[in-house]
């Protein structure tokens, strides 16, 4: 609680009473100067209210700054472990390649050379 709290709270009770007070004694000036108070304590303290609340988030932010941090670190840590099994994956295929490509040019010379000469009885 800080010092706006404290006396918003305190002026709103005022006020309170002053209203009662003025509703007792049918003073109209003292109902208006009670009603006026509560308006204004309760401003005051919600204003208060605000600024404490502010402060918790201020206070909160290092840890909740460290909690996206980790977070962040890792979904980095996953990205990078996906990088490598795809640069793996790609690695393996390169490496393939050559002998597809061979079988590749081997079925196509087939095929060539049996639609250019045809059937051989």
């Amino acid at each position: 609680m800080n010092k706006d709290e404290f006396q918003g709270g305190a002026r709103y009770v005022g006020g309170k009473i002053e209203k009662a007070v003025g509703d007792t004694v049918s003073s109209r000036d003292w109902q208006v100067d009670g009603v006026v108070d509560q308006v204004a304590g309760g401003a005051q303290n919600l204003y208060g209210r605000a600024k404490s609340a502010i402060g918790d988030v201020v206070d909160g932010a290092p840890e909740l700054a460290e909690k996206i941090g980790s977070d962040a670190r890792a979904a980095g840590d996953r990205a990078l472990d996906a990088a490598k099994r795809g640069a793996r994956t790609a690695q393996e295929s390169a490496k393939q390649a050559p002998v597809l490509w061979a079988l590749g040019a081997a079925a196509l010379g087939y095929g060539l050379a049996w639609l250019l000469h045809g059937q051989r009885d």
